[in-house]
């Protein structure tokens, strides 16, 4: 008998998989349709109509196939979720199904070894770290971080008069520093250039870049994984990186407990999980549990300060109005403190907006099925990625009417409180968070740390645009962005900042000595 050629083997190879796959579509058929979608090509699917700004292509074909979508990515099943109906419906209230989280290799797998649990999946191993970030985090325990986020905003508002030219950087340091702080207890970080910012900023960028949908094939032809690093430069990376970021994580974890152990009593992040569940995890785990946080928190929250100045800058009417209720309630002797929380329902209106309109995390973090289901007469086969599009859900005209794509803190108000559910009793701000079990833990923190900053920034500042040479104002284009992989942010874009009154720089200086924050930047 003649050998089978190269040619005959891989013909053998691809008839196969053609014949396996008709006998997956003809089962499938017995179960349900699939609810509608693009139609795609042989083998890849709808591979290639996904591009690095998925959330608007997703819209789109909300208006041509409806709120549920189906896509197949080279053999993997996506559900795409475009109105809040359904993504309450399905992550929320059928949590049990879908809370687990598809495989991530690169970002999961290579780059933090299974150890970032925001990627891990839905097993007795994430719900142990669910619950220690919990007793870090939750409601209750997140007013002991108010003396760190009110000195990071008031050192922040008085860096965005002195350079606001730099007011980006400033954000970050700002969010770096208060992140770092309540999650180490180390001091604040007053240079944005300081070598540990920019090792935990380069970090999270590694991490989203990585974990964005369809950024590596190996997510898709899983086989990939097993190339030698040689072979595959992306896994050489984050072979490389994932050493040096056990080194740092292992580190600022050790330190913490070395701190705890001879009686130290500061209230931070890691000293709780130190104190609570040293016996629960190893200390990479640990380590990697603490580091989740701030990893979640710093770009973030930098990133949704960056699109409210952005919003401040093209709504100067709500800035105006911003301005009213803190001459109203703080008045122009003192700066806002957290006492001013619940008679600030304006100011808390553009954390909302600031969150709805310009979602820093447009797709989410993707869910994962773990059984077959079937919803609005639609069958989801087990395993499906499942995406909650909130750049959709944040837009749809049916709840927020047919303004909903411009800034207006007013939708948030209702009788001069703030409304405390958009549908189906889920908060506007929660969406941006995730769903189910799966909603971030440090929600409450990172709202009570918006608040404050843009409270004090708004407080302190007049945000204007710059005038070119003919003394035209510029002001930022209203869809620009760039895609950081999760985190998006706004194109960069300049701004003046000036006092709003002339008492502003006395009354900084003597807060920043109040609270023991050095005069110097």
């Amino acid at each position: 008998m003649e050998l089978l050629t190269e040619t005959n083997k891989l013909w053998i190879i691809f008839s196969i998989f053609v014949f396996a796959r008709l006998i997956d579509y003809s089962q499938r058929a017995l179960k349900g349709k699939l609810p509608p979608g693009p139609r795609g090509l042989p083998i890849v699917g709808n591979l290639f109509q996904v591009s690095t700004e998925a959330w608007k292509e997703f819209a789109q074909w909300k208006k041509e196939y409806g709120p549920i979508v189906y896509i197949n990515l080279a053999g993997k099943d996506m559900v795409i979720l475009n109105s809040h109906k359904a993504a309450v419906d399905l992550l929320d209230r059928r949590a049990t199904i879908y809370s687990d989280r598809p495989r991530n290799i690169v970002a999961s797998e290579i780059l933090t070894r299974g150890h970032l649990f925001v990627f891990k999946h839905y097993d007795d191993s994430w719900r142990a770290m669910r619950r220690a970030a919990h007793e870090g985090l939750h409601k209750g325990i997140a007013k002991d971080y108010f003396p760190i986020q009110q000195s990071e905003a008031i050192y922040l508002a008085d860096a965005m008069l002195q350079d606001a030219s730099s007011w980006d950087n400033h954000l970050q340091r700002a969010t770096a520093s208060a992140i770092m702080s309540l999650t180490y207890d180390t001091p604040m970080i007053k240079d944005e250039k300081e070598p540990s910012v920019a090792y935990i900023n380069g970090f999270i960028s590694r991490l989203t870049r990585a974990a964005f949908p369809g950024a590596h094939y190996v997510e898709i032809f899983t086989w990939m994984k097993y190339l030698p690093s040689f072979m595959a430069p992306w896994k050489k990376y984050a072979e490389d990186w994932y050493k040096k970021d056990e080194v740092v994580f292992r580190g600022l974890y050790n330190d913490v407990r070395k701190r705890v152990t001879t009686g130290d009593e500061r209230p931070s992040f890691c000293a709780t999980i130190i104190k609570d569940k040293l016996n629960e995890f190893n200390d990479v785990e640990a380590a990697y549990l603490a580091g989740t946080i701030y990893a979640a928190g710093a770009e973030t929250s930098s990133a949704v300060l960056a699109w409210f100045m952005h919003a401040m800058l093209l709504n100067p009417e709500v800035q105006r109005k911003a301005h009213e209720e803190l001459d109203t309630v703080v008045g122009r002797s003192r700066m806002p403190m957290f006492s001013d929380y619940d008679q600030l329902p304006y100011i808390r209106g553009i954390v909302k907006e600031s969150l709805r309109l310009r979602p820093i995390a447009p797709v989410g973090v993707p869910h994962r099925s773990i059984e077959d289901d079937w919803y609005e007469g639609y069958y989801i086969p087990k395993g499906s990625t499942v995406i909650a599009n909130i750049f959709s859900l944040h837009r749809d005209p049916e709840i927020y009417g047919p303004d909903a794509t411009e800034f207006k803190p007013e939708r948030h108000i209702v009788n001069g409180e703030i409304a405390p559910a958009v549908v189906n009793g889920k908060d506007v701000s929660n969406f941006v968070f995730g769903f189910g079990p799966r909603i971030c833990v440090g929600r409450h923190v990172a709202n009570y740390g918006l608040f404050i900053n843009i409270a004090c920034i708004l407080w302190a500042c007049h945000i204007l645009p710059v005038k070119d040479a003919n003394g035209k104002p510029v002001l930022p284009v209203d869809d620009d962005e760039v895609n950081h992989g999760i985190v998006v942010r706004p194109i960069p874009f300049d701004c003046v900042t000036v006092p709003r009154f002339p008492e502003v720089p006395a009354i900084l200086a003597a807060t920043k000595e109040t609270h023991g924050i050095d005069s110097e930047l």
